[in-house]
Order: C-alpha cells, then structure tokens, then sequence
C-alpha cells in the first residue's frame, strides 16, 4: 500500500519556530564583532549620500536604565533604516565625561584630600570604566556603530575642540563677564545650567515685612491727601527668602498696579488693592481705607530698611504681579534675576553677602558665618524685635532644586562668564535672534517640538558657561589681574593652548606656566583663570569637536535625536554654539521621544519596584523584544512597560517568526536561480500576493520610516504577516505548495512569490528586529560572510501600471467574496455539521460585477475558497449557502470529492492527487 505522506512536498523549516533569543544573541553580537560587520558596511556604502545622525552623548556614570536603552534602539532603527534606504549612515557612539557626578563619586571613593592632576586623573580612570560598562550594554542591544572608535569628551582631542570652539564664540563677540544672579547649588558649590534645575515642592516661611516711609509729606502727596492726616506709614512687602533681606536695596511696584492706603489706627501701611483684603486678613486686623494710587506715582519714594542703616528707593518693575503677597516686591540684586534687571536700569550697584559656601560674610550682624538656611528664623526674630514683622506662616510652593543633590537653589550673584543671547555679536545680530531663525529651519518630530524650543529660546536667560570645578574643559583665558578683562591676545593663545591640550589633556592648562605663553610683563599683569566650562558647553560643542573631524562624517548632523528634556537641555545647547559659531543649527531635524514609565503611567521609581532594567529584559526576553516593544510604541508620548506588556510583545513576535518558519520550510528546496518562474508566467494570486508585498516595502521603507513612525511600521509589518499572508494568501497556498509536483510550475511559481515576499520582508523588518534577521538572512543571503547589512531594499519584478490596478481591483473583490463564504461556514463549524472548510459544498451568489470577477477563476475558485465544491451564480447581492458534502476525502490533498478511487491502484486519493505523483501536474493559472 502506497504512503502517501512522502509524496507531500512537507519539509522541516531551518528556522525554528523558537527564537531562544536570550541565549543565542550573545553569540551572533560576538560574531558580528569578529567579522567587523560595520567596518565591512562602510566600505560597502562608500559613495553613497551620507545621512549622519549625531549621538547625544549619554554621561559616563553608572549602569544603562530602560531610557538609555530605548534611546539608542531608536537611533539603531534610524542608522540601520537609512542604511537599508541606501545611505551612508555611519554612526559613532559617544560619551559625556566631565563634571560634578564623577567628581562626587571619585571623592566617595578616594576622598578629597589630593592634588588636583591626581584627582583628574582619577576622574578620567572612572569615566572609563563607566564607559566600558555601558558600551557592553548598548552592544547587547544589538545597536551597530563604531565602538571600536567612539567620541568621548575627555579625549585630549575633544577636549582641545571644545576649546576651539569657545574660542570662535569669544571671536563672534557673544562671550563676556559679569556679576549677576545664578542658580547656585551649595552643595556643588557651583553656579548650575538651566538644564541642570529642577523644580520640586519645598516648605518655606512666607512673611510679611513693613518698611517705614522715610518722608511722609511725599507719602501723602503721591496718595493726594495733606500731611497731617499721616502717622507711621509702612510699606508692606512678602517674601518666601527671609534670608534675602540683609541683600535688600530697593522695593518694586507696579507701574500701572492700584495700591491702596489703608489706616491701621496706630500705622499706616500701603498694600495692592487686589491682595488688600487677603493681606488684613493675614494680619488680623480690619484698617480703613484712607486713599488710592497707581504704582507709577510712589516710584522714587525712599524706605528704611527693616534692620539695617540703608535707604531703599521704590522702583517700577514689570515683573510685579498681584497674584499673591502684597503687590510690593522686596529686592535684593544679588539674589534673583528680575531683581536685578530692575536695579540695573535704575544704576543700584549690586550688593552680595553671601560667600560661595551659602554662609553670610563678617559684616553681616547676628547671621555672620550662618548658611543662609540657618539664618531664616534669626532674621525672623530680629524682624519681630523691630516690630516690623507684620505674618508669618509656612506654606509649600514648588522651588528649584539640584537635579542631582535634590536640594534647594539659592541666587548668588557671583563674578561668571557668560554666552549673551541678546548681545549683538561681530556679526550685528544678537544669538537669540541667531537661535529663533536656527528654530524656523528645523524640521521636528514630533511637530509640537518646535514650539517647545522656540518657547524656551525666547525666554531663556543669558549662559552661564562658567564653572569652579576640578573635572572639567577648561576656560583658557588669561584675565588682567585689576581690569578683569581677557587679554587682547586671547584668540591667538587659545590656539596655542589647544595644541597643547591635544598632547597632553586638560592638565595641559591647569599646569601650565604662564610663562611660556606670556611675556614677562604680561606675566604680572595677568593670571589664568581657573574656572572650567559648563559640562553642557561640552556636549553642546560635539558638533565641531566630532561631526566637523570625523572625516566619515558630514556637517550639519542630519539629526538629533534625545528625550524630551532636551528641549532645555543638548538640543539646546548644541544650537547655540552651532548659531554663535557658523550662524546655523548643527542639524537638520530633531526627533523628541517620551520617559517611560510603567503600565499604570507612574515612573520608575526603585521604591515602588516598577523598574525594569534592560539588562533582565535582555537575560529573560532577548534584545528582540526589547527593539520590538521600543519601535512599536509611539514614541512620541510617554512609553509604558511591564511584564506583562513585554510578555504582549513577545506573542507579536512570535506571530512574525512563525510566519518566516513556514515561508522557510516552503523555500528549502528553492533556488531562485534554477527554479524562478518570471513574473509574466506566474500564478496570478501570486503575482497580486508579490505585489501587495511591494506595497508593504513601499509603505514601511517609503512612508514610515522616513518620517520615523516606527509604530507604524511594526504594526503593518505584524498585520501582513497575520492578514495578507497568515488569513489569506498562505492559507489558500498551502495546498498548491504540499500537494502539487514538486517541480512543477505550480509550486514553482509559488515559490518565487515566497521569496520576493521573503526577502523583501526579511529586509524591512531588520532595523527593528535586527537579530532576527540576520538569522534570516543567513538562510536566503549570501553565504557565511553576507549580512543582511550589506543589502538595500529588494527589487520587485514590475508590471504595467494598468494592468497591476487591474490586478489589485479583482483580488480584493475576491478577498470580499471569500469573507462572505467564511462568515456562511463559521455556524456550520461551531454546530459541528462540518470540521475543516474543506468538509463545505458551497452555492455562492454574486451580483453582476463580481460574478464576472469570480468566474474567471473557473474551477480554481474552490481552491481560493478553501472548500471542495462551489457553485457560482448570478444574483443581486453577494451571499453563500453551505452544506456539508456527502462526497469521500482524499487521503492526500484532504480534499472531499468524488474522484477518491477513480484511478486504479490509487483507491484512497483522488484523480487530481495521482497526476501530481504520477503524470505532468496540475496547471494552475490563478490560484
């Protein structure tokens, strides 16, 4: 008796249907690193368009989190996707290196107590192997790039770039010094980057503070009232400093704000009319109003400071509000920004009594030596003792902070340089003007990134770019010891030290002689100055110090691409130095993505134990699954992960390997050499299955990844493989792949459609599913040393534009007819009256215009239908009856009909079966 099981053309996929990708991966990244696979790819691209995305430098401090990991998986996608497009997309990886973090972990573990060249040292010690440590993660995840030769910017040669480039901008004319406020971090001991601030709920004593009017004829006169009506009168200011008020030097009114004269019986105080009422109540008194003003005609008045021998001039400023307090702002220059823009216009010099330690200098009476903390309740009291203290209570209010000690800011004015973003350069125009065009000429994604940063440039303060730290690029400039001015030589030595930095790093400045620069009177007259760059100028500066050197890359960057917080952060450092150095941004688009946080939108927090670090997704997941759930979620808000949705992702995944396992297993007997059929002589559904392959490659590599909707692509990629092929196309191939000659034109042109479909899918799905397909690829590439890398997108076989609609227009009437013929089967499965589809005899009514469709199929439309018998008629909608048929199944094809045991010796399969095994095969021509 004849086993008709080995004349079915069933093969063993080489493709497991099991990824076990978390114990392969690491195997296939050490092969990809022993065979210089990126290496190999640039010499593969040369020649072609560059596309350059330039890597924000993450810091080199402590291991990767899922942030970092869905960061370079998003620029992996992008580099790999371009490179798929057929760009030259080198990619060089690197780091961000000086700065406080390091300088407080080398002082945990080695202490303060050394020389500073020893403490660099150290610094540059622990950077590298942070940076080790990283770089094994990062690889892990499968993102390509030159890590054999990545940027870090304590290199000698980044570091003396980065001096290069200060000194361009001191040329351009944006860079000076001056003593205003800055965010001042005690605990740093350093003036802070904007980037650097956050803003955290604090409790602090609001108080309210009276000033005595020191001529109360004025008083009267600017309330339109006659002396003698007047007593004690006060100016009422609210502050949530008390320790500001030993700098206090003048009160701010609003110029066009109402105040109101409110007789107290034994005082009188003036107080906005808006916050009047709120400000009695406070006090708990009930004073009758005496009079109205307007801000514009108390300016100039004087006031006694509350405890100090100082007159204190009201001035106008529109920084005054009437949403809380008084209506009347303290104002100390040295310790808030507005403050001190207003003291400025009106020539007040500024006065600063706090040390660079946050203690009050010697002079100060009663809080000499005290941290301006500790000396808020001693100038309560001393308020109180003076009877000028009017409230007093504690409230909480959102206060900036350290982003890195988490503690309270305080504004100190302190001698700083400073990048001028309205100061007109060498070219006349001021940078932020610079900076606001730069902002017009770029693309973003997501769009409502521009208004972000434009929001950010117009309202950002000056740059400070000077820090008082050890670990740090530093400033090379030498300042005239009495003037405080640059030497006039300043660019040309610059150069001269840079050189000098190149060889021998930034110890190369801090012990220099000055002697072998300067001349010997220069020598006398001026110092070096200590001071070392705002890490953010580092990083900012990549541009020019890598993409500008890099001789395999291309200035401008093509992209950024970072989180959110960057916006405030490397984004906009890095287009400032761009527009102040060469009038431009250093990019061309920027691409923001959200923070993660888990599946019930709560960040990450190690208190809570929603963290999920890459480095256990990689061990029980795979890096797969990792890219697949980064390039599949939308990027563009905030990005949720847990478990569970991992888990979600993974069963996603295994949608699309087990699709490549069947197209595999049905191809392993194929070469598309020896047995492609050409297009012209193919089976029209696969001809139509070909092309709606090409429109998915045109869709992913024409359309979504261009624009960088990776979430798009993904989903697209998953629906092809369950809808186009798994519910459709592979569905109805099954059955010409198994049963028909196995080298016959049937099957043969079945798997010419597989292999388009194959390599093309193959090729789209690698930026994202990078370790996949490179598996993949070992079986329909090129050999050993082939590498999915090294191929741009698949070149479809074409047909006239006419005849493809044409194509198109009929298939997908068919694809309605047979959910028609679906939805009239499923009652018969569900009641058990039939099992497979193949168990129907079906009578399918079509209108006109589908029947004439359905009717070129002739006999092969049972074939599309998946039944055994179908009979077509005309009618005036499209609907289908089903029975179960009464006909034998053919123990080969499991097709029910009566040519079972119609050709002897062959009693169990039907007639259609034994040509397949014996005579030339079947022909098919359209399904």
């Amino acid at each position: 008796m004849t086993d008709y099981s080995q004349t079915v053309n069933l093969f063993e996929s080489p493709f497991p249907m099991r990824g076990n990708l978390a114990k392969r991966e690491p195997a296939w990244v050490k092969q990809w690193q022993d065979e210089k696979r990126y290496q190999k790819l640039r010499q593969i691209a040369q020649g072609r368009p560059k596309f350059i995305l330039h890597d924000g430098p993450p810091y080199a401090n402590g291991d990767i989190h899922i942030g970092h990991a869905v960061n370079k998986i998003l620029k992996d996608v992008i580099v790999r996707s371009k490179t798929l497009a057929g760009f030259d997309a080198p990619y060089v990886p690197g780091w961000d290196c000086h700065g406080l973090p390091i300088e407080v972990m080398v002082e945990k573990l080695h202490g303060k107590d050394m020389p500073p060249s020893r403490f660099r040292e150290l610094c540059r010690e622990y950077a590298s192997e942070q940076i080790a440590r990283q770089k094994k993660d990062f690889i892990r995840l499968g993102v390509m790039g030159d890590w054999d030769n990545p940027y870090r910017t304590m290199d000698y040669q980044t570091e003396a770039d980065t001096v290069r480039t200060l000194g361009e901008i001191y040329k351009a004319g944006y860079l000076y010094r001056g003593a205003k406020p800055v965010q001042f971090c005690l605990d740093c001991g350093s003036s802070l980057a904007e980037a650097e601030v956050e803003y955290k709920d604090k409790v602090s004593h609001a108080i309210d503070v009276a000033y005595p009017f020191q001529n109360t004829s004025a008083l009267a006169k600017a309330f339109g009232l006659p002396e003698s009506d007047l007593g004690k009168c006060f100016a009422v200011i609210w502050t949530t400093t008390p320790w500001t008020l030993p700098a206090s030097q003048a009160v701010s009114a609003g110029t066009e704000i109402v105040y109101q004269l409110h007789d107290l019986g034994d005082k009188h105080i003036v107080l906005a009319k808006d916050l009047a009422e709120q400000a009695l109540a406070r006090y708990g008194v009930s004073g009758s109003l005496k009079a109205e003003t307007t801000g514009a005609k108390l300016e100039n008045l004087l006031l006694q400071h509350p405890f100090w021998e100082r007159d204190i001039p009201i001035l106008l400023g529109d920084h005054v509000t009437t949403e809380a307090g008084t209506g009347l702002v303290h104002t100390a220059p040295a310790h808030g920004l507005e403050d001190y823009h207003v003291c400025k216009l009106y020539g007040i010099e500024l006065y600063n009594p706090v040390n660079g330690e946050g203690r009050y200098i010697s002079e100060v009476p009663r809080v000499a030596g005290k941290t301006v903390w500790e000396a808020n309740a001693i100038i309560i009291d001393w308020l109180a003792e003076n009877q000028v203290l009017l409230a007093n209570k504690k409230i909480e209010h959102s206060y900036a902070h350290c982003w890195r000690h988490k503690t309270p800011l305080i504004y100190r004015a302190t001698a700083q340089w400073f990048i001028g973003m309205d100061k007109a350069g060498t070219s006349g125009n001021t940078l932020r003007n610079h900076a606001l065009k730069a902002v017009d000429d770029t693309e973003f994604f997501p769009a409502w990134g521009r208004a972000r940063l434009q929001a950010m440039i117009e309202g950002r303060p000056d740059w400070v770019v000077s820090r008082q730290r050890f670990w740090g690029t530093p400033m090379t400039f030498f300042v005239h010891k009495e003037t405080g001015e640059l030497h006039p030589n300043s660019a040309e030595y610059l150069e001269t030290i840079a050189q000098k930095i190149e060889k021998g790093g930034i110890n190369a400045w801090f012990e220099l002689d000055k002697a072998e620069i300067l001349s010997p009177e220069d020598c006398e007259n001026y110092d070096k100055l200590n001071d070392t760059m705002d890490v953010w100028f580092d990083s900012g500066s990549t541009h020019y110090s890598v993409v500008k050197q890099r001789p395999e890359l291309a200035y401008p960057a093509d992209l950024y691409l970072e989180g959110s917080d960057q916006h405030r952060g490397w984004f906009q450092s890095s287009m400032l130095t761009g527009c102040a150095t060469v009038g431009r941004a250093p990019y061309k688009q920027l691409l923001t993505h959200g923070f993660v946080v888990d599946e019930k939108g709560y960040k990450m927090s190690k208190s809570m134990g929603n963290v999920v670090a890459p480095q256990e997704v990689l061990n029980e997941f795979g890096a797969d699954i990792l890219r697949l759930w980064t390039a599949g979620t939308d990027y563009s808000g905030e990005l949720s992960i847990s478990k569970e949705i991992l888990k979600r992702v993974a069963e996603r995944y295994r949608r699309i390997r087990n699709t490549l396992s069947f197209l595999f297993a049905n191809l392993k007997d194929f070469s598309p050499i020896e047995h492609a059929v050409p297009f012209a002589d193919m089976v029209e559904i696969d001809r139509y299955a070909v092309l709606l392959a090409r429109q998915l490659q045109e869709r992913v590599a024409g359309d979504y990844y261009p624009r960088y909707a990776f979430h798009f692509a993904v989903q697209d990629l998953v629906q092809f493989c369950s809808e186009d092929l798994g519910a459709f196309y592979l569905d109805i191939l099954k059955d010409r792949l198994y049963t028909t000659k196995t080298d016959g034109h049937a099957r043969r042109s079945a798997q010419t459609a597989l292999y388009h479909i194959t390599r093309s899918f193959v090729l789209l799905m690698s930026p994202v599913l990078c370790f996949t397909a490179e598996e993949a690829w070992d079986i329909i590439g090129g050999g050993e040393e082939d590498s999915v890398l090294y191929h741009t997108l698949h070149d479809f076989p074409t047909m006239p534009a006419a005849s493809e609609t044409a194509l198109l227009q009929k298939w997908t009437a068919i694809r309605e007819a047979r959910t028609v013929v679906n939805a009239a089967i499923e009652p018969l499965r569900v009641d058990k009256s039939v099992g497979s589809s193949l168990q129907a005899e079906v009578v399918l009514t079509a209108p006109e215009n589908v029947h004439s469709v359905l009717a070129t199929l002739g006999d092969e439309l049972k074939f599309v239908m998946l039944v055994s018998q179908i009979e077509l008629r005309l009618g005036d909608e499209l609907s289908a009856q089903v029975k179960a048929t009464e006909s034998p199944k053919c123990e080969r094809c499991w097709h029910y009909t009566d040519s079972v045991g119609t050709v002897a010796g062959h009693e169990t399969v039907c007639a259609r079966c034994v040509d397949n095994i014996e005579g030339q095969g079947e022909q098919r021509d359209y399904a």
